[in-house]
């Protein structure tokens, strides 16, 4: 990976900064995209304790604001010339309703609108890369989801496992309807079930909440490192299969029919297409 550009998204803690760890030892230069400049330098100087020659910079990327994605993604191609891996990480749990910059349920705007509008903003550079590749982070919380178009924002039936389920099932979505655009060229894509983690998801920063339920259940998680195993292996490997579920380094079948519905998942694209269109 010596001659690498990767981006990672929240890569300023959790799995992301154990995969940025790991990419950045094997000598990519890694880009933390991330909310706060102050928590990327903090993990970047950490990062570099961990692996001293490592190549590491910071830039800002709010995924819960459209415009943000959109600045992000044109200031990052006017530093770089090429970008080979894309790391859709970041991730997000609200314990309650709440809404993105643009009026969005924050888990399907965060988790996959954000990375939805920095993809296809990023994919002119990726496709003209060597075998570029997008790695989306889902979960297997995907069983859990549905999309009803007559509700996208959630306002009348919010749950958090309804609500995470589908940004998880909408991240699958988006990676089998991406590879289909992708089978003629000489980039590809993959989703990531990266297991049950220890991470901060679901903790807010500023008031706490959560902390207390997440400190009862870690002894049952894995841990990030573990978490990152298989965005590691799948940003380094060329045995892959375009388009397909990856749990612990290995392929996966996806297990709900809706979930591996084509055309479900190509009008959740044009749905997603429209929610984006006046940031392309």
């Amino acid at each position: 990976m010596r001659h690498m550009n990767v981006i990672i998204t929240g890569a300023n803690s959790g799995i992301g900064k154990a995969t940025a760890q790991e990419i950045g030892r094997r000598g990519a230069h890694v880009t933390i995209a991330c909310r706060s400049i102050t928590r990327g330098e903090e993990a970047k100087q950490q990062l570099l304790a961990e692996v001293p020659n490592g190549r590491f910079s910071v830039m800002y990327c709010d995924l819960n604001d459209l415009e943000s994605v959109q600045q992000f993604a044109q200031a990052y191609q006017k530093k770089h010339t090429s970008l080979d891996r894309l790391i859709n990480n970041a991730g997000v749990v609200t314990l309650q309703r709440e809404t993105t910059a643009q009026g969005f349920e924050k888990m399907l705007g965060v988790n996959h609108l954000g990375h939805f509008l920095l993809t296809q903003s990023l994919l002119p550079m990726m496709v003209e890369a060597d075998c570029a590749r997008v790695i989306n982070l889902s979960s297997g919380a995907y069983k859990w989801g549905a999309f009803d178009s007559q509700d996208p924002h959630l306002d009348h039936s919010f749950s958090v496992m309804k609500a995470y389920g589908r940004s998880k099932l909408a991240n699958l979505w988006f990676t089998m309807r991406l590879a289909e655009r992708l089978k003629h060229t000489r980039a590809n894509t993959v989703a990531v079930h990266p297991g049950a983690v220890s991470t901060s998801l679901g903790v807010n920063r500023d008031t706490g909440f959560g902390k207390g339920v997440h400190q009862l259940l870690r002894p049952f998680f894995s841990t990030a490192e573990q978490g990152a195993e298989t965005s590691v292996f799948l940003a380094d490997t060329d045995d892959i299969v375009n388009g397909g579920y990856y749990y612990k380094m290995k392929r996966r079948p996806v297990k709900k029919a809706l979930a591996s519905d084509q055309r479900e998942a190509e009008r959740f694209w044009q749905w997603s297409k429209q929610m984006i269109e006046n940031y392309t």
